[in-house]
């Protein structure tokens, strides 16, 4: 909760460009749009970026410019060598005019999509939100469309409609890797605490309802101004019945909670409570500290809810940390064999021989068929980013990521209890740069999960046998979960770059298995 600032909240009118979900049905309803209509707004808001500091609408800038020239070299493709307009405008209601959302253009499409979403500006959100519509118009069950959708629904605030949308891409899957399920669980209890918050202040405030029908911005201002002139027992009932009418008219969340955090600052320097700076003024109007203690840790718990979701065992199934010098005590004197989600695994029939190593380690999003594969997993190494395979059970989890603050944010959201009986603690989080401080100045690419493992058991080096199975470097394509094969093969990670390494210090190489120990 933050201290009390002199901000009024909005007012929402009808002609708003990012109308309140309760006010409005666009929002949590796909609106039918044609792709010529949704390029040629992605052509419109490519000419409004200019170079500038702000690196997400550069990477928008850029996504826009791959989608468009991806589109004119199909329209080029199509039509033979004569010049045509990049977009050109399809004859009305002639048979086949509209045109097709094929799968060559669908990526790009939805790359920026999710550009425009990271930019997080009301622009680029109603862009997002048009791609989404585009998307949805032609495939209905696209789960990337409705897991863009939703996403950018909760930016906008708009979290009924965001639920929504979450609900359709958790029935298109079933892997949900994202974790949208607890997601969408908090969303929906942090609805409950808030509603309970604002019931209890409407409870307390009988007065409030002669305002909660007003302008929120009159009411909001003539509140601060009795406030300022000490008489919070008329500002009081101005503030709630602003709070009201917010929440009645659907405003977006982020909105409503903002003005939260400020009523209950206000309350708690009238009351005088400890730290507020504040010292008491006659009747506090909250009844008692205690209440408005009540009323704090509800504010606390709807936005702790919707940050990261229910948590049903707060100790993870009694999993326990594991330190860098722990796990090198677990691992020495053991055969380990590393195995990539390759296609080349995925069609062989090395099953046997892998469940033969002591330690097996996967990765990520890791697919299991047991001739092929083997189907046992002792060690899974993956980044924080998503949650394939972490309800998986394993001896050891090792999740890799490079800001600690999202790391142990992704951990507190996707970690599943009795799912592990080790988990890597920071030591472990980002091998090759916090370990082997090999920074951004030799290695400029972002490790990939299989080389942070790999070079940890490398420099570790307590292995008589460290044996790689079908690392081609994608060469053979992903053999992967069937929800992550929709995923792209990352260009952050520089493969080259990686297998250079490895062959150095290769001792044997064949068809399926690169021997470094």
């Amino acid at each position: 909760m933050t201290k009390a600032r002199t901000r009024w909240p909005r007012q929402r009118d009808a002609e708003d460009s990012l109308p309140p979900e309760g006010g409005t049905s666009h929002l949590a309803t796909v609106q039918p749009t044609e792709l010529e209509t949704c390029l040629r707004a992605c052509a419109a808001h490519s000419g409004k970026l200019v170079a500038g500091l702000d690196r997400r609408r550069t990477a928008l800038a850029e996504a826009l410019r791959n989608l468009l020239a991806t589109h004119a070299g199909m329209e080029q493709t199509s039509s033979g060598a004569s010049p045509i307009p990049l977009l050109r405008r399809t004859a009305k209601g002639g048979a086949g005019s509209a045109l097709v959302l094929g799968d060559k253009l669908l990526d790009p499409l939805l790359a920026v999509g999710n550009k425009a979403l990271d930019c997080g500006y009301e622009d680029e959100l109603k862009l997002a939100i048009l791609i989404t519509d585009t998307v949805l118009t032609q495939r209905k069950r696209s789960r990337a469309g409705w897991r863009l959708r939703a996403r950018t629904l909760e930016a906008m605030g708009a979290e009924t409609a965001a639920v929504e949308a979450y609900e359709h891409y958790l029935d298109l899957t079933d892997e949900d890797g994202f974790g949208v399920a607890a997601k969408t669980a908090g969303l929906r209890v942090g609805a409950e605490r808030q509603g309970e918050l604002l019931w209890k202040l409407e409870r307390d405030c009988p007065e409030a309802a002669a305002f909660a029908g007003r302008s929120v911005t009159d009411s909001w201002a003539e509140g601060l101004e009795l406030h300022a002139r000490g008489d919070w027992n008329q500002a009081r009932p101005r503030l709630i019945g602003a709070l009201l009418t917010q929440d009645r008219a659907g405003a977006p969340v982020p909105e409503i909670q903002e003005a939260l955090s400020q009523y209950l600052g206000l309350a708690l320097e009238v009351s005088g409570a400890a730290g507020s700076g504040g010292s008491p003024r006659g009747n506090a109007g909250t009844g008692d500290l205690a209440l408005l203690t009540d009323l704090i840790a509800l504010y606390a718990e709807q936005r702790r809810s919707r940050m990261r979701g229910p948590i049903g065992d707060p100790t993870f199934g009694g999993v326990e940390w594991t330190t860098l010098g722990e796990f090198r005590n677990r691992i020495a004197g053991k055969t380990i064999c590393l195995i990539a989600n390759s296609q080349r695994v995925g069609t062989g029939s090395m099953g046997a021989e892998i469940d033969a190593y002591d330690l097996v380690v996967r990765f990520n999003s890791y697919k299991i068929d047991p001739s092929a594969t083997g189907k046992r997993t002792d060690i899974h190494a993956t980044i924080h980013k998503h949650g394939f395979n972490w309800d998986q059970k394993v001896h050891t989890r090792l999740v890799f990521g490079g800001t600690s603050g999202d790391w142990k944010y992704s951990l507190r959201n996707r970690l599943v209890p009795g799912a592990q009986q080790y988990l890597g603690d920071e030591s472990l989080r980002w091998p090759l740069r916090d370990i082997g401080k090999v920074g951004a100045d030799v290695w400029p690419a972002i490790p990939t999960s299989g080389f942070n493992m790999l070079w940890l058991l490398d420099y570790l080096d307590v292995s008589p046998q460290l044996d790689l199975i079908g690392f081609d470097f994608y060469e053979s394509g992903a053999y992967r979960l069937p929800a992550a094969m929709k995923m792209p093969i990352t260009s952050v990670h520089e493969y080259t770059s990686e297998k250079a390494w490895v062959m150095e210090r290769a001792q044997s190489v064949t068809d399926m298995r690169i021997r470094l120990r």
